[in-house]
C-alpha cells in the first residue's frame, strides 16, 4: 500500500490490512499518528521522576512501547488503541529504567526485604498484613519502618508494568496486563492469567483505601503524583509512599500465588 493510498482508508481499515499483511508503511503511519501519546506518556512518567531523568529519554524509551503495540493490537478485541498503547508505552520506559540500574543496591535490598517481609507476615496471618505488623517482622518500629518506605519510595522504579511470567516462564505479562482480557496466549496460559487477575483484583480490593486511590487515580486516571497529593490533600512524597507500598502489597500477593500459598 503506498502513501496516497494510506490517505484514503480509515484507521479501523489500515488496522485489519496490517494485521494481515504487517505493511511497514502502515506501520509508519501508525507511529507518526500516536507520537504525541508517546509524549504524553513520558510527561507523565517525568513528573514523577528525578531531575536526572531526562525527558527526551523518555520519549525514545516510549516508541519502543508503541512499536510494540502496535505489532501486538488485536483490532478484534473490544480495547481501543490508545488505551492498550498507553500501557505497553509506559511499560517500556519502566523497563529501560530499570535496566539503566541506577538504584542503589542497598535500596533494591531493602526492598527486597520489605516484600518478603509482607509475604511472611500475610502468610503467617491468613490475611493483609498492616503496616506495624510488616514493621513488627522486620524488627523496626513505626518511624523507622516509614522512614525507610519514604526512603524506597524516593529512588525505586515500582510500577504495575513490573514483569511477571507464567508458569512456563516462557510467556510474560505486566501486573497491569493480568487485569487486562487475554491476548494471544496458550489455553493453559490463558487459565493462569484469568487466576492471576482474579489474584490481583483480590489483592487490590483488599488495600486500605488511601492506596487503592493511589492506584486508581495514577494507572487510570493518570494523573501525577502531585496531581493525587491535591487530590488527597496530602504530600508528594507521601502520596509515592502509598503508591510503593501498595505495589510492594500486590508483588508480594502475586509470590504467594507462584509459590502455592494462595
Amino acid at each position: 500500500m503506498n502513501r496516497t493510498l494510506l490517505e484514503h482508508h480509515s484507521e479501523e481499515e489500515l488496522w485489519a490490512s496490517y494485521k494481515k499483511q504487517k505493511d511497514p508503511l502502515i506501520r509508519e503511519s501508525f507511529i507518526k499518528q500516536y507520537a504525541p501519546l508517546v509524549k504524553y506518556v513520558a510527561g507523565k512518567v517525568a513528573a514523577n521522576m528525578p531531575a536526572s531523568v531526562e525527558f527526551d529519554d523518555l520519549v525514545g524509551f516510549g516508541v519502543f512501547g508503541l512499536i510494540d503495540a502496535i505489532d501486538k493490537f488485536d483490532p478484534d478485541k473490544n480495547v481501543k488503541f490508545k488505551t492498550y498503547a498507553v500501557t505497553r508505552i509506559r511499560g517500556a520506559i519502566f523497563d529501560e529504567l530499570r535496566s539503566l540500574d541506577w538504584v542503589p543496591r542497598s535500596v533494591r535490598q531493602k526492598t527486597k526485604e520489605i516484600e518478603e517481609a509482607i509475604l511472611q507476615t500475610e502468610a503467617k496471618l491468613g490475611r493483609p498484613a498492616s503496616d506495624q505488623e510488616v514493621a513488627k517482622t522486620l524488627g523496626m518500629t513505626d518511624e523507622e519502618y516509614s522512614k525507610t518506605m519514604l526512603k524506597i519510595s524516593s529512588t525505586s522504579v515500582l510500577s504495575l508494568n513490573d514483569i511477571w511470567y507464567t508458569a512456563d516462564e516462557t510467556e510474560s505479562m505486566t501486573i497491569g496486563d493480568s487485569i487486562e482480557s487475554p491476548a494471544s496466549l496458550s489455553p493453559d496460559s490463558i487459565i493462569e492469567k484469568d487466576e492471576i487477575r482474579r489474584v490481583v483484583i483480590a489483592a487490590i480490593q483488599d488495600l486500605p483505601e488511601n492506596e487503592k486511590k493511589v492506584l486508581v487515580l495514577y494507572y487510570y486516571e493518570e494523573l501525577t503524583l502531585k496531581e493525587i497529593g491535591k487530590v488527597l490533600d496530602v504530600t508528594e512524597s507521601r502520596v509515592s509512599q502509598i503508591h510503593t507500598k501498595a505495589i510492594l502489597k500486590l508483588r508480594a500477593k502475586l509470590t504467594h500465588y507462584r509459590k502455592g500459598i494462595l
